[in-house]
């Protein structure tokens, strides 16, 4: 599907946290550790292929 260009593009700035309220701050905190949170499980999910493909292949020596 091509874009429109009279489309506009939503781009997501980031805003200073020191004009954040304290409510803002702590939301961003839970959003901030579920990314971390996913990004760990996907970690451990390559860590995982990683491992099976080594013991079926036989790699893993370096």
């Amino acid at each position: 599907m091509a874009l429109n260009d009279e489309e506009p593009v939503l781009v997501r700035k980031a805003q200073a946290i020191d004009q954040m309220s304290v409510e803002e701050l702590e939301y961003r905190i839970g959003q901030l550790k579920a990314e971390i949170a996913a990004c760990e499980a996907e970690i451990e999910k390559k860590k995982a292929q990683k491992r099976a493909a080594d013991a079926l292949f036989g790699g893993g020596n370096n």
